[in-house]
């Protein structure tokens, strides 16, 4: 027992009361009397070296002013109000205490700016620190500005020295990565980071803005291998979660795949059939690799929604993005977001559907065509025509009878591939008499 155990902390310009000045003291015998024999040292020594060591290993850190964020001052939900943003940025709050108390693999944080990924990584290091673990703190730009000065003759840091010591650390935390410049130098300097650590199992901590299948292919490989690395994905909100599963209403849709989708109907001609085929086939390759634009025109009942949500069917199965969109459902979707009681921004609708990675716009031609309406599809069409970004366009109009400008991009062969399905309305028979509900479940 310690005869400095009820003195209060000393700071270094008072004398410990208990030890003189000595910095050591008498423990104290069972019965309360000290014992002369011995000598140990006093609490004050024992918290100068404590916080000795906590000061050295926070200049070790490299975290500077960024000591201020830690676990306890970060909301374990993060700062989104959609508890699906919420309950997502839980789960990795609870990792990274986790990697904090036993730093294993790597961790890795994606997510727009503003999302708290960095306050999670560096509340592990200011973990690690408190732990008495040594961890080091450097965004990839910082890095790289570091690896080129050291080749100066008056750098305080060999070029060797510094980079060994980067490789080695016992926990780095790497932040900014994929917003450095992409020289060759620099791809090769990181890649033999990344390689080495990854080797060697070093635990790390990846902070990136960059979405990970953006990242260079050697990169996504090594995260790919899922019982060594740990990837989270923060700041997506409910519209962007949505586009890895169906919204509210479209619970048909949902029903439509390529499985389930009848080529040989009993009422159509060779040729109808032989139409529907190649509509599907067509579908089908795009489904696997999204690229450019279908339009599928036909009458009301063809088949085109079902093929344009069994290609949203079968990304989802893949865990790929694919946003269906009823074009009349969206237009009402945007005019209620100027309501005050709307829990989203127009821009925020409007940017999530406009920049979606496959867009799919069900129904394009029975919205009502005011020059409102108009000029919102225009926008949309136009935004992705120009970036070249995956859309299928289903539609029971001719391009004849659409807005010039529309119609000008949906029909342009270099970018869209325009299908007419020739199939009768499958949920009326050869007699022009409804199918029963049970008959026309068959194929949508």
């Amino acid at each position: 027992m310690d005869t400095s155990s009820s003195a209060e902390p000393v700071s270094s310009e008072q004398e410990c009361p208990l030890c003189k000045g000595a910095r050591f003291v008498h423990p104290l015998l069972a019965n309360g009397k000290p014992d002369y024999s011995r000598m140990v040292p006093c609490r004050c020594a024992n918290q100068e070296a404590e916080t000795k060591r906590t000061e050295r290993l926070q200049k070790y850190s490299n975290l500077g002013s960024l000591t201020r964020l830690t676990f306890a001052n970060l909301a374990p939900e993060g700062n989104s109000k959609e508890p699906a943003s919420q309950e997502q940025f839980h789960r990795a709050y609870d990792q990274a205490r986790a990697f904090a108390q036993k730093p294993e693999g790597w961790l890795v944080f994606t997510g727009p700016s503003g999302c708290g990924k960095t306050h999670l990584a560096v509340a592990i290091v200011n973990q690690c620190i408190e732990n008495n673990v040594p961890a080091f703190y450097i965004t990839a730009s910082d890095l790289l500005d570091h690896l080129r000065a050291s080749f100066s003759p008056t750098s305080e840091m060999p070029y060797d020295e510094f980079f060994e010591q980067i490789r080695n650390t016992a926990i780095l935390v790497l932040d900014d990565f994929g917003s450095q410049s992409s020289t060759p130098w620099a791809k090769e300097k990181l890649d033999q980071l990344l390689s080495h650590r990854y080797n060697n199992r070093l635990p790390t901590v990846i902070v990136s803005t960059v979405p990970i299948d953006e990242l260079e292919e050697r990169v996504r490989t090594r995260l790919a291998n899922t019982e060594f690395c740990r990837i989270h994905t923060l700041g997506s909100s409910l519209k962007e979660l949505s586009q890895y599963n169906w919204a509210p209403g479209l619970e048909l849709q949902k029903r439509m795949t390529f499985e389930n989708f009848i080529t040989k109907r009993g009422e159509l001609t060779s040729d109808q059939r032989q139409n529907l085929e190649n509509a599907y086939e067509l579908a089908h390759n795009f489904a696997d690799s999204p690229g450019d634009w279908i339009v599928f025109a036909g009458e009301n009942g063809c088949g085109k929604t079902h093929l344009a949500a069994a290609i949203v069917n079968y990304r989802y199965k893949l865990g790929k993005p694919a946003l269906f969109i009823v074009v009349p459902d969206f237009l009402d979707h945007l005019r209620s977001t100027f309501s005050p009681d709307s829990k989203i921004s127009y821009d925020e609708l409007f940017e999530s559907v406009r920049n979606t990675e496959l867009l799919i716009l069900d129904d394009f031609g029975e919205q009502a065509s005011t020059p409102w309406a108009k000029e919102k599809l225009y926008q949309v069409i136009n935004y992705r025509y120009n970036a070249r970004s995956a859309t299928v366009v289903t539609t029971s109009c001719a391009l004849d009878d659409m807005d010039n400008r529309i119609a000008s991009r949906l029909g342009d062969h270099k970018i869209s591939t325009l299908f007419n399905i020739n199939a009768p309305d499958y949920r009326v028979d050869q007699h022009g008499k409804k199918k029963t509900l049970r008959s026309s479940r068959k194929t949508q």
